[in-house]
């Protein structure tokens, strides 16, 4: 209606105008058709011209219309309207032309950012729900029990075992083994930051030792020199291992391997301290001097029992490492065909408090883990502490520093890849002496549906996974991945009796889209060693260990996981 209007406004405007200009010109008529032209042509008369006009006849005067008063006002206030919205687009275009106009980006997670850069926010989080079932579970122990009380002790033949206490099979169950939540972004374009917390971590239970502060993962600091070099400051993954530094968002199996967790990942890899790397398209070279937060810190979490923490709720100085990594791609075809090499090295300071009276009171270094059970995360191989009796005393051990060191390897062909690392422990200190724990894996991954693994150079480690196609109800089926691998942690040299064992792993995972995946893993014990263990977990006697219970058990694990990540 308001078009129509305009239009009959502008007709009679135009008839009013010719109206008035009539006379100032000269108009033709088309002797056949009756048409009014402005310019001579063939067949045209002039108007005007006293000639051609018969007796009687008068000139042809077009007759002005006016437009109606009503719609004459109708069109004023329209032309008031389209006034005020031009006015507000150019008022809002001069607002995003403003550098600090914040824009909201939600195609891949929640980021906020101005228009010049300056300053940018992003919501983090992930959640994964886990689930595992013991499909066998031999143990060849006559029994063993784990004590409640520990105070019945006996012998039925194959070593001194604990009465009356809770059977030493692993539980069937579901948990969440990670719920974390963080923002990160910069400032002024060069100063960056990160906070994350994990839900799943924190608490104040005497069993495990956690505090509240142990939910907090990532909390640094930092500042980009140039676009290869930065440095922070705060709590952050040591740079260590191709599998450490890889996001567990985006690790090929459920739990990482053996090695990785018990020398790395298990005495909790979120330390304080402060940082630097320099990165390229194709090399990495980060390092690192941290220490341990004051109080007790862990990653373990359990639906059953599992403490690995080092600190033991004590007081006293804590620990300090000096860490490295050197990681790259000497040869790199394409982004989905490529080698991978690194190497990491780490110096660790151990501080062993003791009392007045020379007995030991707190520190020291435990390394513990289970094989790869995700839920019921029981430790299965533990070394205890490794610091114990009263300083100078006989028999007393005392594990003064540390030296890590660790080989990483990785290859993608297309769909197709393999990784390997090696990491070896060398214990120094009072009753130790060419003390090395050590461990390696290996596994292969192939795509079924032609994606490949995504290389992040900036870390040198794995990212996320986009598919060809997302997983819909018209036959989008999303990424699909087979792997398999084995597994090797030998955690016995010289007084140091932690047991070993080796595996074999089966996984299949499905990426619906690239923000959320099921993972089902099956995890199949090879050989578990726990004869000589001489760990105590209770608190009567150390003739007994609880660990020795799982010497030559054959376990049977399907582990599952459902991931929502951003």
């Amino acid at each position: 209606m308001k078009h129509t209007k305009l239009v009959l406004a502008m007709a009679a405007t135009l008839t009013a105008t010719a109206s008035f200009s009539a006379l100032a010109m000269d108009l033709y008529v088309d002797s056949k058709t009756k048409q009014v032209f402005t310019e001579p042509g063939k067949g045209r008369v002039l108007l005007n011209d006293s000639n051609n006009v018969k007796v009687g006849n008068t000139p042809f005067v077009p007759t002005p219309v006016a437009a109606p008063a009503a719609d004459i006002e109708a069109i004023k206030k329209d032309l008031e309207l389209k006034t005020n919205e031009i006015k507000a687009l150019s008022e809002k275009a001069e607002e995003a032309a403003d550098p600090k106009f914040a824009h909201v980006k939600l195609d891949d997670g929640i980021h906020f950012a101005t228009k010049d850069g300056n300053f940018t926010a992003s919501i983090n989080g992930r959640l994964q729900v886990d689930s595992q079932t013991n499909v066998n579970q031999a143990l060849n122990n006559g029994g063993y029990t784990q004590a409640t009380n520990a105070t019945a002790l006996g012998n039925d033949g194959l070593g001194t075992h604990i009465a009356n206490g809770a059977p030493l099979t692993l539980s069937d169950g579901m948990a969440l083994r990670r719920g974390r939540l963080g923002v990160e972004g910069t400032f002024f374009k060069n100063t960056f930051y990160k906070f994350e917390y994990d839900f799943t971590r924190a608490g104040t239970s005497s069993n495990f030792g956690n505090t509240a502060s142990s939910g907090v993962t990532d909390a640094f600091i930092g500042y980009n020199f140039t676009k290869e070099s930065l440095i922070k400051v705060g709590a952050f993954k040591e740079p260590f291992s191709l599998e450490e530094a890889t996001s567990n968002r985006y690790t090929t199996f459920i739990e990482r391997n053996m090695a990785v967790n018990t020398f790395v990942d298990n005495l909790n890899t979120y330390k304080l301290g402060i940082g630097g790397n320099y990165s390229t398209d194709r090399w990495l070279a980060a390092t690192s001097l941290q220490t341990e937060s004051v109080g007790n810190t862990s990653s373990t979490t359990s639906a059953v029992a599992g403490d690995t923490s080092n600190r033991k709720a004590g007081t006293g100085n804590t620990s300090w490492e000096a860490n490295a990594r050197v990681a790259g791609t000497p040869w790199m075809a394409s982004k989905t065909k490529f080698l991978h090499v690194g190497a990491s090295g780490s110096y660790m300071q151990i501080n062993n408090n003791y009392n007045a009276d020379g007995t030991f009171s707190n520190g020291g270094m435990i390394f513990a883990n289970g094989i790869g059970n995700n839920v019921d995360r029981t430790t299965i191989l533990s070394t205890g502490n490794m610091t114990s009796g009263s300083k100078n005393a006989l028999n007393a051990h005392s594990v003064d520093h540390m030296t890590r060191f660790g080989a990483e390897s990785a290859v993608v062909y297309g769909p197709f890849s393999a990784q390997t690392e090696y990491l070896r422990t060398d214990l120094s200190g009072e009753g130790y002496s060419s003390t090395a724990l050590d461990g390696y894996y290996g596994y292969v991954t192939y795509f079924l549906t032609g994606e490949s693994r995504n290389y992040k150079a900036k870390t040198a480690s794995w990212d996320r996974i986009k598919p060809n196609r997302n997983f819909d109800l018209k036959g989008g089926w999303g990424a699909w991945e087979l792997a398999t691998g084995y597994d090797y942690l030998n955690l016995n040299s010289g007084p140091v009796q932690g047991g070993r064992a080796s595996t074999a792993k089966f996984g299949i995972n499905w990426y619906l889209n690239s923000h959320t995946r099921f993972m089902a893993n099956y995890v199949k014990a090879l050989d578990i060693n726990t004869a000589g263990a001489t760990t105590s977990n209770a608190t009567t006697s150390g003739l007994y260990s609880t660990n020795r219970g799982y010497n030559n058990a054959d376990f049977d694990i399907i582990e599952t996981r459902v991931q929502l990540d951003w």
